[in-house]
C-alpha cells in the first residue's frame, strides 16, 4: 500500500518526514525547486497517483524552501543518509547537483531529473516535459500570434541556471526568423520569486513604452507579470503569455491580461517520473540510448543520445478551455 508522505512546517528546509510506509515498499524522492509552488504541488499529485497504481511504493515530496541549489543538495544529502531508493529531481542548478548525485548513484540510489535537467553525469535519464524546440516554438508563437503586424517583446525567466528555461529560451531564439516583425527587447530574471518577478515585470514596462507582450516560461513570472500588467492599467496593450497552471491563470485570462498560455500537465509530469524511476529502481527497464521506458497510463518514453526523452507537446490555455481545468490543476 502506498503512503505519501506530508510535509512538517518545522521541517520544511528539508521537506522530510517519515512515512508509515511497509519496510518493503520502495521509497521515491519527488524533489522539487522549491515548496509552496503550484506546478510542482501538482506534480506530487501525479507522483501519489502513480504510487496507487504501482501499490509498493512510498512517495517522499520534498524540496527546499528557496529555488538555489545549496537547498538542493542539503535535501539530497539527506536522502542519501536515508537510504531511498530513487530520486526524480527537478533542477535548481544544471552542474552544482552533479557531485552530490553522483554520490547518490554510487550508493545504489536511482537517480532521474525531470521538468528541469541535470547534466548528464548527474542522472540516470531526464525527462522533458515536452520537446525544447516545440515549446521554444509556442511561447514566441503564442505572442505572435496576437501581434499581426509584429511587435516588441520581452522575456521574464527564473533563474539565470534554470536549465529548461533557458533551453526554451534559446530554442525560442532559433526561430524568431519564422514571426516577422517580432522583436525581442530584453530578457530579465525574477528567480521564480512572485515579489521580484512582479518588480521586474514593472520595469519592463517602464523600460519599454512601446512593449507588446511578456513571455514568462515560468508558473511563477507569468502570473506576477499578469498581476503587473493589469495594476499598470496596461490590460490590451501588453500581453502576458509563456507557461503557466490554468488554475492560477483564470483570474488573468478573465481581466484580458493573458490573451493565451501553455503548459503541459504537471499531473501526468510527477506520474510519469515516478513511473520511470520505479522501473529504473525495480531493474525493469535501462537507461540507455534508444530504450523505451514505461510511464504506465501515459505509454513509453523513448531516450535520446544523452538519455533523454520527451513526454507530451504543450497544450495552449485560453478563453474557450479555461474554465473547465482551472479547477484540475
Amino acid at each position: 500500500m502506498k503512503h505519501f508522505a506530508k510535509l512538517l512546517a518545522g521541517a520544511a528546509a528539508l521537506g522530510l518526514m517519515a512515512g508509515t510506509a511497509s519496510a518493503d515498499d520502495m521509497r521515491i524522492a519527488l524533489v522539487v525547486k522549491a515548496l509552496g509552488i503550484g506546478f510542482f504541488e501538482a506534480a506530487a499529485k501525479g507522483a501519489e497517483e502513480a504510487a496507487g497504481e504501482l501499490g509498493d511504493v512510498e512517495i517522499i515530496y520534498t524540496g527546499p524552501t528557496d529555488t538555489t541549489a545549496e537547498g538542493q543538495i542539503e535535501v539530497i544529502n539527506s536522502l542519501i543518509a536515508q537510504r531511498v531508493d530513487a530520486i526524480a529531481i527537478s533542477a535548481n542548478d544544471t552542474d552544482a547537483l552533479v557531485p552530490t548525485l553522483k554520490k547518490a548513484m554510487q550508493r545504489g540510489i536511482t537517480v532521474i531529473s525531470w521538468d528541469s535537467g541535470v547534466a548528464p553525469e548527474g542522472r540516470q535519464m531526464h525527462l522533458n516535459p515536452s520537446s525544447n524546440p516545440l515549446i521554444g516554438n509556442m511561447i514566441i508563437k503564442l505572442a505572435a500570434d496576437n501581434l499581426p503586424e509584429g511587435g516588441d517583446v520581452a522575456v521574464l525567466s527564473a533563474t539565470t541556471t534554470s536549465t529548461n528555461q533557458n533551453i526554451w529560451i534559446d530554442e525560442m531564439k532559433k526561430v524568431m526568423g519564422d514571426y516577422p516583425g517580432i522583436n525581442l527587447v530584453a530578457t530579465v530574471y525574477g528567480d521564480d520569486l512572485a515579489d521580484k518577478s512582479y518588480r521586474e515585470a514593472q520595469g519592463l514596462m517602464q523600460s519599454y513604452p512601446d512593449l507588446d507582450a511578456i513571455i514568462a516560461p515560468t508558473s511563477v513570472g507569468i502570473v506576477a507579470a499578469a498581476q503587473a500588467v493589469a495594476d499598470a492599467g496596461k490590460v490590451g496593450e501588453v500581453n502576458v503569455t509563456g507557461l503557466g497552471l490554468p488554475s492560477e491563470m483564470a483570474g488573468a485570462i478573465e481581466s484580458g491580461a493573458s490573451k493565451s498560455f501553455a503548459i503541459w500537465n504537471p499531473i501526468d509530469l510527477g506520474y510519469a517520473a515516478t513511473m520511470i524511476a520505479y522501473n529504473l529502481a525495480k531493474g525493469e527497464a535501462e537507461a540507455e540510448p534508444g530504450a523505451a521506458i514505461g510511464m504506465g497510463r501515459l505509454g513509453e518514453v523513448t531516450l535520446d543520445d544523452t538519455n533523454s526523452g520527451a513526454m507530451a507537446d504543450p497544450f495552449v490555455y485560453d478563453s474557450s478551455n479555461i474554465d473547465e481545468f482551472k479547477s484540475i490543476f
